[in-house]
C-alpha cells in the first residue's frame, strides 16, 4: 500500500476533488459520459476533477492465462483524459498487493492522497478484494470517510451496453464504422516508423512500416481506409494489415500505411494511424501485377471517400 499512496501523492494536484476510478480502455462514450458526469458533479460542489486508473489492466494480473490488448496505449489514454478536461491522472500499478486492498482502504488513501470528496462511478462498479464494495458500501464507506457517492447509469447503444468488450468485438470483425461510433473517435494506432522491405517503392505505392506494440488490439488483416498523423499534419492514406502473403510466408502481421499526397523520408518518427473503414480482407495474387490493380482500386476508393467528405 505504501507504493499506491507515493502514487496517488505524486500525481494528484492541490486541492479538493472529485475523482473516477477505472481502467478506461478506449476512453470510449461510456468513459466519457462518466467523466462528463463527475466533472459536472465536481464544479457544482467546487471540485476539480481526478482519473485513477490501473496499469496493466487488472484481468492481466488476476488472469495471467489470458492474453490480453489494450484498446489505447496508456499514453494515449491519459491524453484523451486530459483532453476531456481532467486536471490529473493517477496511474497506479496494478499487482497482486493491491489486488487484496480492501475498498475502505483503497477509499481512505484517495481521502489521504487525493483529498477526494466525490466519487463518481457507474453504476455496476465494484472496488476492493475479490470485488467486495458495490455502489451500496462504497456510500457506507463514504459516509464513514467523509466523501460522497454518485453513480451513473451505463450508456446503452441499439438496447446494450457501451463496453471495451463490445468494442473488441467489432474491431475484430473489421466493423470500424461500428467502433468509432461506440467509442466516438476514431480508433488508432501508433508507433515509430521503422525499414521494411520497401517494396512498395518498387510498385509505385511507397508505404511507412508502423511497429505496433505486440499488447494492441488490431483490427483483421485487411485493407483500410485510414488517416494518417505524421509531424503533427493529417494525410489520407490507405493502410494495409496483414503477412504479405502475395511475395512471402510471414507469420508476423505488419502494418503499412501509403500516404496519398506524401513522399517523405520519416524512419523513426512517431505516427498515429486512425481507422475509418475496411475496403476489404487481405489476399494473395498471383503476381505482382495483378497487385498492383487492385491496390489502384483501393487508392481510388478512398480518393473517392475523401472528396465525398470534403
Amino acid at each position: 500500500m505504501l507504493k499506491t499512496r507515493k502514487e496517488l501523492g505524486e500525481t494528484a494536484t492541490a486541492g479538493k476533488h472529485a475523482i473516477s476510478i477505472g481502467v478506461f480502455d478506449g476512453v470510449h462514450r461510456g468513459h466519457l459520459a462518466l467523466v462528463d458526469k463527475m466533472l459536472t458533479e465536481g464544479k457544482t460542489r467546487g471540485l476539480t476533477g481526478g482519473v485513477v486508473t490501473f496499469y496493466p489492466h487488472p484481468v492481466a494480473v488476476i488472469r495471467p492465462d489470458i492474453e490480453f490488448t489494450y484498446l489505447t496505449s496508456l499514453q494515449n489514454r491519459i491524453e484523451l483524459l486530459h483532453t476531456i478536461g481532467i486536471e490529473f491522472v493517477s496511474v497506479l500499478e496494478f499487482d497482486q498487493e493491491l489486488q487484496k486492498v480492501s475498498a475502505r482502504d483503497f477509499c481512505e488513501m484517495l481521502v489521504t492522497e487525493a483529498q477526494m470528496e466525490l466519487l463518481v462511478v457507474g453504476d455496476d462498479f465494484k472496488l476492493g478484494r475479490n470485488g467486495e464494495g458495490d455502489i451500496k458500501i462504497l456510500k457506507n464507506i463514504g459516509l464513514e470517510l467523509g466523501f460522497e457517492v454518485v453513480s451513473v447509469p451505463l450508456v446503452q447503444e441499439s438496447t446494450s451496453k457501451v463496453s471495451s468488450t463490445r468494442i473488441r468485438e467489432a474491431l475484430y470483425s473489421g466493423f470500424m464504422e461500428e467502433v468509432s461510433s461506440l467509442m466516438g473517435h476514431r480508433y488508432q494506432l501508433d508507433g515509430p516508423v521503422v525499414i521494411g522491405d520497401q517494396r512498395g517503392r518498387t510498385i509505385g505505392f511507397p508505404t511507412l512500416n508502423v511497429d505496433i506494440e505486440t499488447n494492441r488490439s488490431i483490427p483483421p488483416n485487411g485493407v483500410y481506409i485510414t488517416e494518417t498523423f505524421v509531424k503533427g499534419k493529417k494525410f489520407a492514406s490507405v493502410t494495409n494489415i496483414g503477412s504479405r502473403p502475395t511475395f512471402t510466408i510471414d507469420s508476423k502481421n505488419h502494418l503499412e500505411t501509403h500516404l496519398l499526397d506524401f513522399n517523405e523520408d520519416v524512419y523513426g518518427e512517431h505516427v498515429t494511424v486512425e481507422f475509418i473503414s475496411r475496403l476489404r480482407k487481405e489476399k494473395k495474387f498471383n503476381s505482382g501485377d495483378e497487385l498492383v490493380l487492385q491496390i489502384k482500386n483501393d487508392v481510388e476508393k478512398a480518393l473517392n471517400y475523401f472528396s465525398n467528405i470534403r
